[in-house]
C-alpha cells in the first residue's frame, strides 16, 4: 500500500519553505523538530484544486516513472535488505516524495519560486548492532534544489538521489549520505512493473478519490556499498521499489494502515495493507498484490489473508505497535511468521511512524519457506 504519511503534513509547516534538514539518529543525537501531527491532519489538507484519482488509468513508460503535477502528492519509495561479505545484514529506505503547493499555472518572478516541495526520509537498520540510524530533508522545486524527471529518470533532494545510469530507466543507481551513514547502490529488475489494484488504480476506501495510481517493482537485484561510520562493506540483495501519485489517501473512517511487502525463497512476492478502522463503526480496508516467481500478478482479494498479531512493541517516544506477525493465505498454502530484525526502527519525524527490516519464516504447501521484506506501522502514534 505504501502510503506516505509526510507528504501533506509539509503543506501544513509553513516553517520548511526555508529548506532544511533533521537528522535522527536513534544511538547518538537527534535533532528536534518543530511541531508534530497527527496522521489525520496529515492527510487532511482539502483538494487544493489538484485532480482525483477516480478511475483506472492507461500507464505510460517511461513516462509514469517521472513527476504527475496534477496531482497533490506523489512518491518514489526504495527498500531493500542487503548483507555484505562477511554475512553482516544491513536494511535500508530511501524515500522521495513530491508535494504540490499550488495546482495553478504562474510565471515565476523570483528564482526562488517553488510550485513543488520535496521531501526525502534516509534510514538505515544495522542488524547486528542493533541500530537504526534515519534522516528526513526538506526542499522546493527552485535553483535545481530539487525535482524529478522521467527521461532519463532522476528524481533528487541536494546530493541524495535515484538516477539512471544509462538512456534506459534501469539500472537505477541510490545515493545518499548523512553523519558517515551512506548508501550508493545499483538496482536492477527481475520482474518488470507490477500494476496494484484494477490495473494501477487502487482504492484506499469506498468513497470516489479514496485511492492512488500504484506500481512496484518488487524484485530488484541490488549491489554496491552501504558505509556505517565511514566503514564501507560492500553489500548485495534484494530491494523494492513502489510508486503511487494521488491527490488524498486516508478516509475519516481509517485511523492508520500496516503494510507489508515481503520477497520469499520460493520467487514469490507479497504486497499486502490493512487500513485500520478508527471505531466499531468502520470496517478495515485490504488490499494486497501476488507476484509468482514469473512475474506474472493478481490481485489478494479482501478476506484472503489472515493476520494474526504475535507480539508488540512499547516505544520510548510513546506508542505501542504490534512488532511479530503471523500471515496466512490458505488458498496458496501459506504459513508465515514475520518477525522484525531490530525492534527500534521507528522514524521520529514530523510525522513518527515505524518502518522497517523483517524477515519471514514459515511453510508453502509444507515445505519449508524463508524470505526477508519491509513493514510500515502508521496511525500508533502522534
Amino acid at each position: 500500500m505504501r502510503i506516505a504519511i509526510v507528504v501533506l503534513s509539509l503543506l501544513m509547516v509553513p516553517a520548511i519553505l526555508g529548506g532544511g534538514i533533521y537528522a535522527l539518529d536513534r544511538n547518538s543525537r537527534r535533532t528536534e523538530v518543530s511541531g508534530r501531527l497527527s496522521l489525520s491532519d496529515a492527510l487532511n489538507p482539502g483538494s487544493l484544486g489538484f485532480k482525483s484519482v477516480i478511475a483506472p488509468r492507461k500507464f505510460v513508460f517511461p513516462d509514469d516513472h517521472g513527476p504527475h503535477q496534477d496531482y497533490a502528492l506523489e512518491w518514489w519509495y526504495f527498500t531493500g535488505n542487503l548483507d555484505s561479505l562477511g554475512g553482516r545484514r544491513f536494511g535500508y529506505e530511501l524515500t522521495f516524495f513530491r508535494i504540490g503547493l499550488t495546482s495553478e499555472e504562474f510565471t515565476r518572478s523570483s528564482k526562488w519560486a517553488a510550485k513543488q516541495m520535496y521531501t526525502a526520509h534516509f534510514a538505515l537498520t544495522d542488524v547486528e548492532n542493533d541500530r537504526f540510524y534515519s534522516f528526513e530533508r526538506y526542499g522546493r522545486d527552485a535553483l535545481g534544489l530539487a525535482g524529478a524527471i522521467g527521461s532519463p529518470f532522476r528524481v533528487w533532494l541536494e546530493d541524495w538521489s535515484a538516477t539512471s545510469t544509462s538512456r534506459a530507466t534501469l539500472p537505477v543507481r541510490l545515493v545518499a549520505a548523512e553523519d558517515g551513514i551512506e548508501i550508493d547502490l545499483i538496482l536492477n529488475s527481475k520482474k518488470g512493473v507490477v500494476l496494484n489494484g484494477e490495473g494501477g488504480f487502487s482504492r484506499k476506501g469506498n468513497n470516489p478519490g479514496e485511492a492512488s495510481y500504484y506500481y512496484s517493482m518488487t524484485r530488484m537485484p541490488t549491489t554496491g556499498t552501504i558505509t556505517v561510520n565511514r566503514q564501507p562493506h560492500a553489500v548485495s540483495g534484494l530491494s523494492w521499489l513502489d510508486r503511487e501519485w494521488s491527490s488524498s489517501q486516508l478516509s475519516n473512517d481509517h485511523v492508520g494502515w500496516d503494510w507489508f511487502a515481503m520477497q520469499l525463497s520460493d520467487g514469490r512476492d507479497i504486497m499486502y495493507g490493512v487500513l485500520r478502522p478508527r471505531d466499531e463503526m468502520a470496517s478495515e480496508f485490504q488490499l494486497g498484490t501476488l507476484v509468482e516467481a514469473d512475474g506474472s500478478h493478481r490481485s489478494i482479494q479482501p478476506g484472503e489473508v489472515l493476520l494474526d498479531v504475535l507480539d508488540r512493541w512499547q516505544s520510548p517516544r510513546g506508542g505501542t505497535y504490534p512488532s511479530r506477525w503471523r500471515l496466512r493465505i490458505p488458498a496458496e498454502g501459506l504459513d508465515v511468521e514475520i518477525t522484525p530484525y531490530i525492534s527500534d526502527q521507528e522514524l521520529d519525524g514530523i510525522v513518527r511512524y515505524w518502518e522497517g527490516a523483517v524477515r519471514v519464516e514459515g511453510a508453502a504447501n509444507g515445505e519449508p519457506l524463508t524470505g526477508s521484506g519491509y513493514v510500515e506501522l502508521t496511525g500508533y502514534a502522534n
